[in-house]
C-alpha cells in the first residue's frame, strides 16, 4: 500500500479540515496486461471517511471521469488504462487536493499512433479481456458502439507475449462503467446528413457487492459503406446492438463477472454506375435502379471471467466466451453482371487462463489459451444468360456454381512475460508459442523485447522494441477458395495453400516534455513480413478471400507535439510517413483467368503506403459550459493499379473521379480536408448533465478518393461535406 498525506496551507481556518488520500494500486487485480485498478478512501484526520466526488484525468489516455465516494469515502475503479491519472477532490471547507498517480504495469504504448499500421482484417480487437481476431470493419459485421466504450489502449510496438495471431494492431476496449452506487446511466441522441440518426442508452445500478448494467443502440444512415462513386447509390443501412453484464465481489478476494451481447447490421450495397443505370429505358436520364444487393450480419456472444487474489502478490484471472456470428449476402434477380449469394457462419469457443506474480522487480505473467472456431460455407453465384453480363467473364465459365463445406479451425497458445524495472530502466521480455490448424498445422515460437530508459534531467523517454509475431490468415472463405471445386471455375487457375505471415517488427523512439506542458513523441517502425497477408475482393462487393504475397516491408517515421492544455487551449499536430512495398510472387490464394497471370518477381506499392499524413486539432474553452475546436488532415494520396485508360474511368465512374486520379504517378492526388466541432453544456445539476455537440466533417467537400481500382480491391470513396449532432445527457 502506498500512503500519500496532503495537507492545506498553514494560514488556512481551523474550520478547514484536511484529507487524507489512501492510494492502492494494484496492477496484479488487472485484468488485461495494459489495466489496472486504483482504490482510493477519502477521510478526514479524524480518520472519518468523507462522501465527496473525485475528478480523476488522464490527457494521454483520453480519459477524464468523476465519481463519487461512499459514504465511508472509498472508491474502487477498475480497468484504468496504464498511465499517470491526476486525482483532485474540491470541497467547500476543505483543503483542495491535487496529486498524481502512475498505473503502470508495462511499457507505455505508442500513443502517437491513432490508427493501427496493419489492415483491418489483420488487427485484433479485445473487448472486455477476449480478443476477435476476425475482420471487424462494417462490412464484415457490426462494430461495438462507440458510446459503449468506456476506454481504450492501442499497441502498435512494444506488444506483450500474451496477443497473437492477428498483429497488425492490437485494439483493447472496455465497455464496463465503474462501479458508482445507486443508479446512473447516458443517453445519446444524434442525427445528421445523409439522413443519419442514431440513439444510445445505456444504465448500471450497484447495490452491495452486486453491479448490474445493461445497454442499447440503434442507427440508420444512407452512407454505410464507402460507396463506388460519388453519387453514393443505394448506400443505406441500419444498425443494433444490446448488451447486458453482471459482476459481484463474491469475497474480498473473488470477482464473478457475466456479459451477454447482441449485434445486427443490414445494409444494401453501393451500386457503381453501370449497375445504377441498367434498368434505364435509351433516353431516360434517372429512374429506379433494378440492381439490388445486400447483406446482413448477426452476432451474439457471452462472456465470463473471474479474479481471485492469493495475495497482495498474485492474481489469477480466467476467462471464456462462446460466441455465433453469420454473414449474408443476397442478389435480386436483377443484380448484374452476377448473382452472388453466401451465407458463412462460425460458432466460437475461447478460454484463456493467466496467473500474474509481482516480486520484487519483477511483474511476471504467464497463461494459456485455446480458440476453436467451427466455420461453415455456403457460397453460391448465377450469371444471367443475358449477353452485357456473360461478356465479363471468360469463355467457358459455368453460369451457375455452388458450394457448400464446414471444418474446424483450432488455435492454441501458452506465452510467459516478465516487466523489470531498474530504477529508470524498464524492460519487458516475453516468448509465445502459437499452434495453428486449419487447412494446415503450423506453429512458431515468438520472442518479444522492449526497453526504455528515463532521462530525468533532460525529461527525456527513449525507447525499443522488437516483436516477433506469427499472424493466422483470415478465415473468410477459406475453404471455398482452397476447394478443388473453385479451382474448377476457370481452364487457368493458380491455386495455392495460405500459410501463416511471420515477421519482425522493429520500434524505436524518444518522449521529450517541454516546460511540463508541451510533449513530443518521435518515432521510427520497420516492418519485415513474409507470406504477407491481403485479400482478393470479388469487383466492389463485401466478398473477399484470403491470400499471401512471398514478403512485405513497411517502415516510416512518426512524429506528435501535444498540449493537453495552456491557457484554455489544447491540441495536438502530427506527422507521419510510411511507405510499403509487397514482393511477388504470390505464396497462398485463389486466382482465375486473367488474374492468375500474376508476376513471378518484382514488387509493387502495399495499401499502406500512403507517404505523407497529417493531423492536427485545436480545442479552445470559450467559458466553463462551451468550447470549440478545429482540425485538419492531409493525405498524399494512396497508390493503385488500373489496367484501363482515362476514358474507361470516365464511363464507370465519372469525370469527378477522373479528376483525382493522378495517371503519371500512378496515385490519387493529395486531398485536404477541414474539420469543426463546438460543445456546450447545456444543462448541469447534482444529478443530470446534459451536452450538446455539433459536429462538421470535411468541410473544404473534397472529394476523397481513398481506394482506385486496386490490383485486389475496389473504388472507395469518403464522404462528402457532412454535420452532424449530437445530445449526450449523463445521470
Amino acid at each position: 500500500m502506498q500512503d500519500i498525506k496532503t495537507r492545506g496551507p498553514s494560514h488556512m481556518t481551523s474550520m478547514t479540515r484536511v484529507f487524507v488520500l489512501f492510494l492502492m494500486f494494484v496492477g496484479v487485480l488487472c485484468a488485461q496486461s495494459n489495466s489496472g485498478e486504483l482504490r482510493l478512501k477519502v477521510t478526514d484526520p479524524s480518520g472519518l471517511g468523507v462522501k465527496t466526488t473525485v475528478q480523476i484525468a488522464s490527457e494521454a489516455n483520453h480519459y477524464r471521469n468523476a465519481l463519487a465516494t461512499d459514504a465511508q469515502g472509498s472508491l474502487d475503479v477498475q480497468r484504468l488504462p496504464y498511465g499517470v491519472y491526476q486525482l483532485e477532490i474540491k470541497e467547500p471547507g476543505f483543503a483542495s487536493i491535487s496529486e498524481s498517480v502512475e498505473i503502470r504495469s508495462s511499457i507505455p504504448t505508442d500513443e502517437a499512433v491513432l490508427h493501427p499500421r496493419g489492415s483491418e482484417y489483420q488487427t485484433q480487437f479485445v473487448v472486455d479481456g477476449i480478443p476477435l481476431t476476425d475482420n471487424r470493419s462494417p462490412s464484415f459485421g457490426p462494430e461495438i458502439e462507440a458510446d459503449d466504450i468506456q476506454s481504450m489502449s492501442i499497441y502498435t510496438a512494444g506488444i506483450p507475449a500474451e496477443y497473437g495471431r492477428k498483429m497488425g494492431g492490437v485494439v483493447e476496449v472496455n465497455t464496463l462503467q465503474d462501479a458508482q452506487d445507486g443508479f446512473h446511466g447516458q443517453v445519446v441522441l444524434s442525427g445528421g446528413s445523409f439522413d443519419s440518426a442514431g440513439s444510445f442508452a445505456e444504465g448500471q445500478y450497484v447495490w452491495g457487492k452486486n453491479t448490474f448494467g445493461a445497454s442499447a443502440s440503434g442507427s440508420m444512415t444512407d452512407h454505410y459503406l464507402n460507396p463506388v462513386v460519388p453519387q453514393n447509390f443505394t448506400n443505406n443501412g441500419t444498425t443494433g446492438d444490446f448488451s447486458v453484464h453482471y459482476q459481484r465481489d463474491i469475497t474480498p478476494k473473488d470477482r464473478l463477472s457475466l456479459i451477454v451481447r447482441h449485434e445486427l447490421s443490414r445494409y444494401s450495397l453501393p451500386n457503381e454506375m453501370v449497375q445504377e443505370n441498367w434498368c434505364f429505358t435509351p433516353g431516360e436520364t434517372s429512374g429506379p435502379p433494378c440492381q439490388h444487393q445486400t447483406a446482413d450480419n448477426f452476432e451474439t456472444m457471452g462472456i465470463i471471467s473471474y479474479e481471485h487474489t492469493f495475495s497482495s502478490h498474485m492474481v489469477a484471472d480466467l476467462r471464456g466466451m462462446v460466441r455465433d456470428n453469420s454473414n449474408d449476402f443476397y442478389s435480386n434477380p436483377d443484380s448484374t453482371p452476377i448473382l452472388v449469394f453466401q451465407k458463412n457462419w462460425f460458432r466460437e469457443g475461447y478460454f484463456k487462463g493467466s496467473v500474474t506474480i509481482n516480486h520484487g522487480r519483477h511483474e511476471i505473467k504467464a497463461g494459456v489459451e485455446s480458440d476453436n472456431i467451427f466455420l461453415n460455407e455456403n457460397f453460391h453465384y448465377i450469371i444471367p444468360n443475358i449477353p452485357m453480363d456473360t461478356m465479363q467473364f471468360d469463355p467457358g465459365t459455368p453460369l451457375t456454381f455452388g458450394f457448400v463445406a464446414n471444418r474446424p479451425d483450432l488455435e492454441q497458445s501458452a506465452y510467459v512475460q516478465d516487466l523489470i524495472r531498474l530504477g529508470n530502466w524498464t524492460v519487458s521480455a516475453g516468448l509465445r508459442w502459437d499452434h495453428y490448424q486449419l487447412l494446415l498445422n503450423n506453429q512458431a515460437v515468438e520472442p518479444r523485447f522492449s526497453v526504455s530508459r528515463y532521462f530525468p534531467s533532460a525529461g527525456l523517454v527513449v525507447h525499443f522494441s522488437y516483436d516477433r509475431v506469427f499472424q493466422t490468415p483470415s478465415f473468410e472463405n477459406m475453404l471455398l477458395s482452397s476447394s478443388t471445386a473453385a479451382a474448377g471455375l476457370d481452364t487457368i487457375s493458380l491455386q495455392l495453400p495460405v500459410e501463416p505471415s511471420v515477421g519482425n517488427y522493429y520500434e524505436a523512439g524518444v518522449t521529450k516534455v517541454f516546460f511540463n506542458k508541451i510533449k513530443v513523441d518521435a518515432n521510427y517502425f520497420r516492418r519485415l513480413v513474409n507470406n504477407y497477408a491481403d485479400d482478393d475482393q470479388i469487383d466492389n462487393t463485401t466478398i473477399s478471400y484470403p491470400i499471401a504475397f512471398r514478403k512485405a516491408i513497411i517502415y516510416g517515421a512518426e512524429a506528435k507535439v501535444d498540449l493537453p492544455e495552456w491557457h484554455r487551449f489544447s491540441g495536438f499536430a502530427s506527422y507521419s510517413y510510411t511507405l510499403g512495398n509487397a514482393w511477388f510472387p504470390v505464396t497462398g490464394g485463389l486466382f482465375l483467368g486473367d488474374d492468375a497471370v500474376i508476376p513471378t518477381s518484382g514488387h509493387f506499392p502495399d495499401s499502406q503506403d500512403q507517404r505523407n499524413t497529417v493531423r492536427g486539432r485545436v480545442r479552445y474553452q470559450v467559458s466553463h459550459r462551451l468550447w470549440i475546436a478545429g482540425g485538419i488532415q492531409y493525405d498524399t494520396g494512396l497508390p493503385f493499379d488500373f489496367d484501363g485508360d482515362p476514358a474507361t474511368v470516365l464511363a464507370e465512374y465519372g469525370q469527378q473521379v477522373l479528376n483525382r486520379i493522378n495517371f503519371a504517378r500512378g496515385r490519387i492526388y493529395p486531398s485536404f480536408q477541414v474539420n469543426a466541432s463546438a460543445g456546450s453544456d447545456i444543462y448541469k445539476s447534482d444529478r443530470i448533465n446534459m451536452k450538446l455537440q455539433v459536429d462538421g466533417q470535411n468541410l473544404t467537400n473534397v472529394l476523397d478518393v481513398i481506394d482506385f481500382g486496386g490490383l485486389f480491391s475496389g473504388n472507395a470513396i469518403g464522404p462528402s461535406r457532412s454535420y452532424s449532432l449530437r445530445l449526450t445527457t449523463n445521470f
